[in-house]
């Protein structure tokens, strides 16, 4: 299936790996993150899991500690999590996730951007169709257990699949089920690296290097926003 090595996996994750671009937006994950659920990770889900991908980014601790005292401050920010849909060069398209305090900000930036770069947004939901939304858990597998042994024992949480490249181990299910791999994966005691949402495109398009590289354009320039939190596209 091939979902977790799609197109740019290398790039994206060069250009996050940036601890001028990522560490903003782990620390606005666990704050949105404390202030929703609680400072208490053993007692909120959603900030162990966002204190564990900024673990995997090798994010301080203190850096962690001080955004969930940022969510217990009197002038915590309120932040508002949406989306943008549009279309880039050569009609690629574009789903942009976002955390923001100044909705106005955001939106007018994401605008420019698309602008600029031979795009436009498209109406909210346009695109929701066009792309799955699933739970990924990169995980540490067992010595000792087998594979299809531990796809039984993940189905009942939601489990979709397994896949393995070069060592690295990835569970899928839908995104509904997020809380219950979470908890199965716990319960198993077996090691989470990283879990995370995201979307995959259900009809991928084959772009040539040349439009790619104009493509790529667009996708910088959003991606080193901090209020964007994730950019997904439909290339192959």
């Amino acid at each position: 299936m091939g979902r977790a090595f799609e197109y740019r996996r290398a790039a994206k994750e060069k250009r996050w790996d940036k601890m001028s671009r990522i560490f903003p937006k782990l620390s606005k994950k666990i704050t949105i993150a404390a202030k929703e659920g609680g400072h208490e990770p053993d007692l909120n889900a959603a900030l162990r899991t966002a204190i564990l991908n900024a673990k995997a980014q090798n994010m301080p601790k203190s850096n962690i500690d001080a955004a969930i005292k940022r969510a217990l401050g009197k002038d915590a920010a309120d932040f508002t999590e949406l989306n943008y849909e549009g279309k880039g060069p050569y009609g690629v398209l574009i789903f942009v996730e976002c955390a923001t305090d100044n909705t106005t900000r955001t939106v007018a930036n994401v605008k420019s951007y698309f602008n600029k770069i031979g795009g436009g947004l498209v109406s909210s939901g346009s695109l929701e169709f066009m792309f799955s939304r699933k739970a990924v858990f990169e995980f540490v597998k067992p010595a000792g257990i087998d594979i299809e042994e531990l796809e039984l024992e993940l189905i009942d949480a939601g489990l979709e699949s397994i896949e393995e490249n070069e060592g690295e181990y990835y569970a899928y299910s839908d995104y509904t089920n997020f809380g219950d791999m979470t908890h199965a994966f716990e319960m198993l005691k077996i090691e989470v690296k990283k879990a995370v949402l995201k979307r995959f495109a259900n009809d991928p398009v084959e772009y040539t290097e040349e439009q790619l590289e104009e493509i790529e354009k667009l996708i910088d320039k959003l991606e080193e926003d901090d209020d964007i939190q994730a950019v997904y596209t439909n290339i192959a």
